[in-house]
């Protein structure tokens, strides 16, 4: 059986059981008024604990005419950047505040230099390329982000390094943020340009608003373009029936409720790079709450392990059809970014969640803060991490014994890994490397998804993620999500470390707190985590790799 629903551009397929699945809920969704509610900013529709949070983060669905204000502002923005002779963007933000951007302008073929880590050798790689032709856009939502504030300062100084100064410096910086954020009144003091956001919209559904369109439209991206395609699906959302936003909706939430709450998302000719990443943020924050919630695996194709289909997976491919049971979405950018947003609200309502809050994350950012309080006290972040169960060549293995069942080889510790992912559950690998330099460990993913293959009864599911930026992400889910995970952190040695101006740590200070306060957050919650720290990055992954070969 197949179910085909067009509008706007974008096309929803659904084939083989999801139809089934997806019919019942779809017909309640339809029943309950969901369409006419939602689009009249409802904010009812997720329960009477969500009316506070959810009244104001509905913004997102008036952006494709509520942006448009901006596209004069970003048009001269854009000529006075050119006429200063910037043509090189740097956009320093994390979770919504870059990953939107980075889609759009890889998909259009534009260069953006995303910075959204807080590893010093990719920071200071960044900085150090064609600073003197250089603009940086400084994008944070709450305008206290320590990664994006690090970020500012870093460049600040560096620009002061290179004789750039006054007026000349300010002409370097624009500035993203909501109204009345510290980064507002820290902006405005410097004579930086300000960009003010819709304060109604949360970072993840922001790929519309001055987030999404103003690094992206310095980059040199015909932004308008993108309003124009969402637009022109936004009638169809009004509707009960040919509704994609509905469908898709209603498919991902009643395959979760039945069990398949694991989204393999692979691209199949969708013409659009690197959507996979924006909608995991998407879907993985929204949803993984409450022990409940969908997890995004984006894979690297439609032939990549860890795509099959399996009982607790439901798979989609972008831009073709499926071949066989799952689902197919295809249609131009602008519209996938507005459709995905409405079908993970409506999938928060199936699964009984509020799809605007993310109550887990501030505990890593918490555990973040104490560590560096104590290396501003002279307490290195490593004194955390305590002497190495194991060591093998580059690599130190950092578990519980009672999780590493006796092992003595890099494959032995990999196998016990494997071993541990519960029935249903899955394995989250987070990379605290540099993700261009050592973007080999995202091999890692596809090796460990055979692993699981070879391993055990059933294939696992496995994800893969840089930190710090994953925090802004899947984090969430991780922490508030089924306590079915089992997570694989690395960490690396840096060759060199980069101050954090006006500031008593180091970037190498800040990565190591950040991933050992995530650690600690998981522990906390009993997740069985094992740490591998790299004491010489390139040896250590390949050692990596060599252990799943």
């Amino acid at each position: 059986m197949t179910s085909v629903v067009t509008a706007g551009g974008v096309s929803v397929t659904m084939r083989g059981p999801v139809v089934d699945e997806a019919e019942a809920v779809l017909d309640r969704l339809v029943t309950d008024g969901v369409p006419a509610s939602l689009m009249a900013k409802n904010a009812q529709l997720w329960g009477p604990e969500a009316v506070e949070e959810a009244s104001r983060r509905l913004g997102w669905l008036d952006l494709p005419e509520t942006s448009r204000p901006l596209l004069p502002e970003l048009a001269a923005l854009v000529e006075r950047v050119r006429a200063d002779g910037l043509d090189r963007v740097v956009l320093a933000g994390m979770g919504g505040s870059s990953l939107a951007p980075e889609v759009i302008t890889r998909t259009a073929g534009a260069e953006l230099t995303v910075l959204d880590t807080t590893d010093p050798q990719q920071v200071a790689s960044v900085v150090a390329d064609r600073l003197e032709r250089t603009v940086v856009v400084v994008s944070s939502k709450s305008g206290g982000t320590i990664e994006t504030d690090s970020h500012r300062r870093v460049f600040e100084q560096a620009f002061r390094d290179a004789g750039i100064t006054g007026e000349d410096l300010a002409r370097r910086f624009v500035v993203v943020t909501d109204p009345g954020s510290p980064l507002e009144k820290t902006a405005r003091e410097a004579g930086y340009t300000v960009v003010l956001a819709d304060p109604d919209v949360g970072g993840r559904y922001s790929a519309l608003t001055a987030f999404g369109l103003v690094p992206s439209a310095l980059a040199g991206v015909d932004v308008a373009r993108l309003l124009d395609e969402a637009a022109a699906l936004v009638p169809a959302l009004h509707q009960p029936y040919d509704n994609p936003g509905l469908a898709l909706g209603a498919a991902l939430g009643a395959s979760a409720l039945g069990g398949r709450d694991k989204l393999v998302i692979a691209d199949h000719g969708s013409g659009i790079t690197g959507f996979g990443d924006w909608a995991e943020q998407l879907i993985a924050e929204s949803t993984g709450k409450e022990g409940k919630g969908i997890l995004p695996v984006v894979v690297e194709g439609p032939d990549a392990p860890g795509f099959a289909e399996a009982e607790d997976v439901r798979r989609v491919l972008l831009g073709a059809r499926p071949e066989d049971s799952g689902l197919g979405v295809s249609g131009p950018l602008g519209a996938q970014f507005l459709l995905w947003e409405y079908a993970t609200a409506v999938a928060g309502r199936v699964l009984g969640i509020n799809p605007f809050d993310q109550p887990n994350v501030q505990e890593s950012k918490d555990n973040t803060a104490a560590l560096l309080r104590g290396a501003a006290e002279g307490e290195a972040p490593t004194v955390v991490a305590g002497e190495p169960a194991l060591v093998v060549g580059a690599v130190e293995v950092h578990a519980p014994a009672e999780l590493l069942r006796g092992a003595t080889d890099l494959t032995g510790v990999l196998e016990a890994v494997v071993a541990a992912i519960p029935e249903h559950g899955y394995l989250a690998v987070m990379a605290y490397l540099d993700r261009f330099a050592d973007a080999g460990a995202e091999r890692l993913r596809p090796l460990l998804a055979q692993a699981t293959e070879r391993l055990r009864k059933t294939p696992a599911a496995v994800t893969f993620g840089w930190g710090p930026r994953f925090l802004h992400s899947t984090g969430q889910y991780h922490k508030g999500g089924p306590r079915n995970g089992v997570f694989l952190q690395i960490t690396g040695e840096s060759a060199q470390d980069v101050p954090v101006p006006g500031k008593p740590y180091t970037l190498r200070s800040l990565q190591l707190a950040q991933a050992f306060g995530d650690l600690r957050a998981l522990r906390s919650r009993g997740r069985p985590a094992v740490r591998l720290h790299l004491r010489d990055r390139a040896a250590g992954v390949e050692q990596l790799l060599s252990a799943l070969a």
